[in-house]
Parts: C-alpha cells; sequence; structure tokens
C-alpha cells in the first residue's frame, strides 16, 4: 500500500501541470501570435503591392497597344483631290483583330463613320464613340476613356485626331475600342495566385514560429523542470533525517538524563542528512551541465579514498582494487561509489547473522566498480524500478540509484545488478574509456556502520 501510493502521488505530479511551464506555454503562443502578425502585414502589404502594380501593368499595356494602333492607323490615312484615302488600312495588322479601330471624318456638324477594322466588334453605343472622337478633336491631342457595352461589359475607349494633309485642320479622329477582359481574366490569376500563396506562407510562418519558440524556450523550461525536480528531491530527502532527529530531540528533552542514547540516532540522523544534501547538490550539478569536468583519474586509488572514509563499525567492507585510469570527473564518481556502498551497507546485510551485519565486496576493474552483498538479492528484472527517484521500498529515500544512474549516464556507462552465487547482489557501475596500469593490489580489510538512504 505505501508503494503504491508513492505510485500514486509520483504520476500526480507528472501530470500536473507547474505554473511556469503553463507561463512558458502562454509565452510561446504569444511568440507564435507575434510571428505571424509580422510575417501576415508583411506579406500582406507586399500582395497588395503585387497586385496593385500588376492591375496597373496590364490597363498601360492595353492603352499602349491601343494607341500604337490609333497611331499606325491615323498614318496611313492621307488626302487626294479626290478626298480622303483609306486603302491603307485594309492590309495593316494594326487594323484586324482587337482592339477594334474606327475612323470618324468630321463631315459639316457631325461625324460619319468611314472606316470599321474586321475581326470581333465590341457592342458600344456610336454616341459613346462620337463623343470621345469629339473630345480628342477639340483638345488636339490623345484622349482615353472608359465605358461599358450594351451588355454591362467594361471596355476602354482611345481616340487620337489625324489631320487634312493640305490645310493641316484637324478632319477627324481614329477612335480604338478595347476589351480588358482578357487582361482582367490574367489578372484575376495572378490575385488568386498571390493570396493563396500568401496565406500557404502565413501558415507555414505560424507553425514555424511555434517551433522556433518551442525551441527556443525548451531550455527554460528543462532549467524549470530540473529546478522543480531539485527543490522535490529536497523536500522528499530531507523529510525523514528532519523528522528523526526532531523526534530524538523531543525525546530527549523529555527525559534529559538519557540524553546518551540518543545522541547515536542523532549522528546517524546528521550523517544521512549529509549525504542527502551531498546528492542533492550532484544532482543539480548533473541537471545544470555545465559543471561536468572529466579527467584522467584513478580510479582504484579514489574506490579506496572512498573505503577509508568510513567509520569502522561491526559492517565489513573489503575492497578488491586493479590499478585502472578513466576519464571521469571525480566529485560526481566519488558520490556514485559512496551511494552503492551504502545502499549495500543497508539492503545487504547477511540474513541470520545475530548482530545484523552486512559483509561487502568492491571490486575496481578497468572502467567498472561492483558493488556486492549477501543480502536477500534483487531481481535484475526490477532494476529500472529501484533507479526511479522515490522508489525504495526497503525505507530508503529512492535518489541515492537513481542518481548513480545519472553519473553512470554522464560519464557514457551504465548500472546493472546480477545475483551472487550463495546469495546477495552485485552492483556494476560502468564508466568510459579506461587505461589501464600495470599490477594489481588488494586493499586492506575496512568496516563502517555507516546507514545512509539509497
Amino acid at each position: 500500500m505505501k508503494v503504491s501510493g508513492t505510485r500514486a502521488v509520483g504520476a500526480a505530479r507528472s501530470v500536473r501541470v507547474s505554473p511556469a511551464r503553463r507561463r512558458l506555454s502562454r509565452l510561446q503562443r504569444r511568440l507564435t501570435l507575434a510571428y505571424t502578425l509580422i510575417t501576415l502585414a508583411g506579406v500582406g502589404a507586399l500582395c497588395w503591392l503585387v497586385i496593385r502594380t500588376d492591375g496597373r501593368s496590364w490597363q498601360a499595356a492595353e492603352y499602349e497597344e491601343m494607341r500604337r494602333r490609333a497611331a499606325v492607323t491615323a498614318s496611313l490615312i492621307y488626302y487626294t483631290d479626290a478626298g480622303i484615302q483609306l486603302d491603307g488600312l485594309y492590309d495593316d495588322e494594326a487594323t484586324t483583330g482587337r482592339p477594334q479601330v474606327l475612323v470618324l471624318q468630321a463631315r459639316g456638324d457631325g461625324l460619319r463613320r468611314v472606316f470599321v477594322s474586321r475581326g470581333p466588334a465590341a457592342d458600344i453605343e456610336a454616341d459613346v464613340v462620337a463623343r470621345v472622337a469629339r473630345e480628342a478633336m477639340a483638345q488636339d491631342d490623345t484622349v482615353r476613356a472608359e465605358n461599358r457595352t450594351s451588355a454591362g461589359q467594361p471596355v476602354y475607349l482611345l481616340a487620337l485626331p489625324f489631320y487634312h494633309d493640305t490645310t493641316q485642320k484637324t478632319s477627324g479622329a481614329v477612335v480604338v475600342v478595347g476589351d480588358p477582359a482578357k487582361g482582367q481574366a490574367e489578372h484575376h490569376r495572378l490575385v488568386v495566385a498571390v493570396l493563396s500563396g500568401s496565406a500557404l506562407l502565413v501558415l507555414l510562418a505560424a507553425v514555424t514560429g511555434h517551433v522556433l519558440s518551442g525551441r527556443s524556450l525548451r531550455p527554460a523550461g528543462e532549467a524549470l523542470d530540473a529546478q522543480e525536480r531539485l527543490l522535490a528531491d529536497a523536500a522528499h530527502e530531507l523529510r525523514t533525517p528532519v523528522a528523526v532527529m526532531r523526534g530524538s530531540v523531543d525525546l530527549a528533552d523529555a527525559d534529559p538524563g538519557r540524553l546518551h542514547a540518543h545522541l547515536p540516532r542523532l549522528r546517524r540522523a546528521t550523517d544521512r542528512m549529509t549525504d542527502v544534501v551531498d546528492n542533492i547538490l550532484t544532482r543539480g550539478r548533473l541537471q545544470a551541465g555545465n559543471t561536468f569536468r572529466p579527467v584522467p583519474l584513478r580510479l582504484d586509488q579514489l574506490v579506496e579514498q572512498v573505503c577509508e572514509e568510513l567509520p569502522p563499525a561491526r559492517h565489513t567492507v573489503t575492497p578488491y582494487l586493479d590499478p585502472s585510469v578513466v576519464t571521469a570527473d571525480p566529485e560526481l564518481v566519488r558520490t556514485a561509489v559512496r551511494n552503492l556502498l551504502s545502499n549495500a551497507l543497508r539492503h545487504g546485510r547477511t540474513p541470520g547473522d545475530p548482530q545484523d551485519r552486512a559483509e561487502v565486496e568492491i571490486t575496481v576493474s578497468g572502467t567498472a566498480v561492483t558493488v556486492a552483498d549477501r543480502g536477500v538479492g534483487v531481481d535484475p528484472d526490477g532494476l529500472p524500478g529501484l533507479l526511479v527517484r522515490f522508489r525504495s521500498p526497503g525505507g530508503g529515500t529512492g535518489i541515492g540509484l537513481s542518481l548513480v544512474r545519472e553519473v553512470a549516464a554522464a560519464h557514457g556507462g551504465d548500472v546493472t545488478v546480477r545475483r551472487r552465487p550463495g546469495g546477495g547482489s552485485a552492483f556494476v557501475l560502468t564508466l568510459g574509456p579506461a587505461r589501464r596500469p600495470t599490477g594489481h593490489r588488494r586493499a586492506p580489510r575496512r568496516s563502517s556502520d555507516q546507514d545512509p538512504a539509497s
């Protein structure tokens, strides 16, 4: 029941989203929206410029073609004694097809159509054509106008006056009727293409902005997660030793005469709190990522120092040390080895021993540090559960072995466990590549009564 409750609390912690994470998510959405709006404004302005420029361009091109046809037609009109001559208009390409060309000659107070080009004709009222022609003749300049056919279709009109060869007086006007339907259709296709492409571009910009903002905020999110895990570790790990110390102080306060009887318990709780603080600081170093300093290291000498730091007591620790050099962070490796020893001393006590002692062997061979005990043993299939924070069915805090795994991973290694012949378990910490010196030695036997959390 206790373990299942711990699992439920861990699951709740993993599902619950922290306020800091929610703020980062809101910030990511705002950055995405800002990036999208900026892109939309830029693309919108570009679309407006392209559409407006294209609209003016095809309209100008249509009027330019109409002006060319009017100028060519006017240059082909000449006068003789017999009157106006239009024979050159019937075979020229400028007076064939679209736009339609009309020649209106002044006759008294009116205008008479003397030529209409071959090809499709626009259904436009004669008064409209005559009005544009009179305006061009009155201004003695080119006149442009827009109107509609009887069916309501838009048309362009351009009128250019022509002159009598002898008197050099304005004698009529050439009127060109342009059909903007083709140009408008091409312009419409361009508008659809530009708007569709712009919409896809804005959508792509929104997705890209969301991805980029998420990646830029990922280090902040990881830092927040690491901070929350560190705080959770501190709260979880310090709860037990603080409770033990407070209980011992309360008992000593109630019976001051037996203060000396509570001192060992207080000392063990203090040692346990020291290990907890060391583990939390080590985890903080690993999470920070920028304090990992691997150097060439004599692994056997470091393990020997850890064993010598254990105070003498009823437990037996026997080191077997092969000279070995690895590239590793000394403080991280020291913490990992100490946690493995602490775990073996706590959970590896020999069954049936009247003094409840633990017999531990620690071996260094190449890149591997093996800590073996004679306890009840650990199922190798259950190792992943033991390496999870806050999972310690034997009464520990659960951060020790998980920290060993993180140290091993930081050095490119791993943690494994196997059953020992004759009973017990052997935990193997593997680090990175090693350079093995020559020689072999066995360190002396040492004892310890350390009982820190695993």
